[in-house]
């Protein structure tokens, strides 16, 4: 993704690559706090997740401090004060009045994030308080929606019984999608891991005149960019990637149009779905290591998928004995492959070119084994949610009522692939050993 490009000018000097950041002086042609935080879009996406926030700094402290006020001292100067503006003198950008509207912690969360979406950002309190928001900003009739997550479908009830918004099928006819209606897609599909073609719903939206907004949460930056391919809006749950170790709730909504900004930030506010101090430092402490996790983590799980495909088609195996099918976008790419011919598949490397994301699923083919096999196992622990830095495996029905049972998702950390595929192997192993001492009694 763009983000991602080597620095496009290598001669430029180390006064360039530092530009607006808060020890020097401010500069009139960075002032804007968006333009400031995408200065350093240029670099890679690991040197804009350490240092997009550096012109925020006004300690000489490396690490952030966490700051856990919900309100901040007014000017003592009555001529200086005005309504909602309540300037920092340390330093101007870190300015706030109230943590409901904006803190410090966050402020430099939104602007780490602004960077390497390459886009305004803002936080919210979870991943379904930004879709919230963002619906209700947008206020559509309509909403064309597929599967995939189940608490954005509760969402939507919601909101129908307040708007009567409509939930129609992602693959309506244009005729069904009016000007100001939403089209929003979720790629990679939770909980399956397989992808959609942007492209396809981007010229849908043109058509006819909806907004395209996206659900990336499973493929974040360095994965994919779906701005790249007609987004008009990419929300996040942040609690998956951005946090990264299982410790933080967060929501980002990231959008094309600046214009939309302040709007959405007026709503937040009285929404009251901003994010608390300790989740902001959380998000920012987190976020510096994005790259690492999220390409080490794409990288094994495809591997491990692969490793189990194979594995599901030996015959006489424990994996082939519980196994009825995997799900992930690289097997999906494949079958297209398979199936249409070597192009069918090409919209995917192009949409995804950083991997396919460290989520998969497969479906056994008894109930009772999806059931029993988290138990077998000693690298994974049997959770919901994703993203971390530990691996994680869900009986998909503890948490959504409307699944195949058959089916479990993975979420594959950073632990070495081989132990995790090793640990994997035994448990099938034990659950088949299991199953056959049963039904010998």
């Amino acid at each position: 993704m763009a983000g991602d490009k080597p620095n496009e000018n290598p001669t430029s000097s180390k006064s360039e690559l530092v530009r607006g950041m808060a020890h020097e002086e401010p500069q009139q042609a960075l002032s804007d706090p968006i333009a400031l935080a995408s200065r350093l879009q240029h670099l890679s996406l690991s040197a804009q997740a350490i240092h997009a926030d550096d012109f925020l700094n006004s300690h000489p402290s490396v690490a952030p401090p966490m700051h856990v006020a919900t309100t901040f001292r007014y000017n003592d100067d009555p001529d200086k004060l005005s309504s909602w503006k309540n300037i920092n003198p340390n330093n101007p950008y870190d300015s706030h009045v109230y943590s409901r509207d904006s803190g410090p912690n966050t402020t430099r969360l939104e602007a780490v994030l602004t960077s390497i979406l390459r886009n305004p950002t803002l936080t919210y309190s979870s991943g379904l308080a930004a879709f919230h928001a963002m619906l209700v900003y947008l206020n559509p009739k309509r909403i064309a929606i597929g599967g995939g997550y189940h608490g954005c479908h509760g969402v939507i009830k919601v909101l129908s019984k307040l708007t009567g918004l409509q939930a129609v099928d992602l693959d309506c006819a244009d005729t069904e999608l009016a000007p100001g209606d939403v089209i929003h897609v979720e790629t990679p599909v939770n909980p399956t891991g397989e992808a959609r073609d942007l492209a396809v719903y981007a010229d849908k939206a043109r058509r006819t005149g909806a907004v395209l907004t996206v659900d990336a949460t499973f493929a974040p930056p360095p994965l994919a960019d779906p701005f790249a391919w007609g987004a008009d809006a990419v929300m996040h749950s942040g609690t998956k990637y951005f946090g990264g170790h299982s410790d933080m709730l967060c929501g980002t909504l990231s959008v094309r149009d600046a214009a939309w900004v302040a709007g959405l930030r007026a709503e937040r506010l009285v929404l009251g779905s901003v994010m608390g101090s300790l989740e902001g430092w959380l998000g920012v402490r987190s976020v510096r290591t994005l790259e690492v996790r999220v390409r080490k983590q794409s990288a094994d799980a495809e591997r491990l998928v692969q490793w189990l495909v194979a594995r599901a088609a030996e015959e006489g195996s424990a994996v082939a004995e519980i196994v009825a099918e995997v799900e992930h976008a690289s097997v999906q790419m494949r079958r297209l492959e398979e199936e249409k011919g070597k192009g069918a598949a090409e919209w995917m490397r192009r949409q995804m070119p950083g991997g396919f994301g460290p989520v998969f699923a497969f479906y056994t083919k008894d109930p009772d084994d999806a059931r029993r096999l988290p138990s077998k196992l000693a690298l994974f622990h049997h959770a919901t949610s994703l993203g971390g830095v530990e691996s994680l495996i869900e009986w998909r029905a503890m948490t959504d009522a409307g699944v195949d049972k058959r089916l479990l998702r993975v979420s594959v950390g950073i632990e070495g692939w081989e132990d995790l595929r090793d640990d994997l192997e035994q448990a099938f192993k034990a659950l088949a050993k299991e199953k056959k001492e049963r039904a010998g009694k």
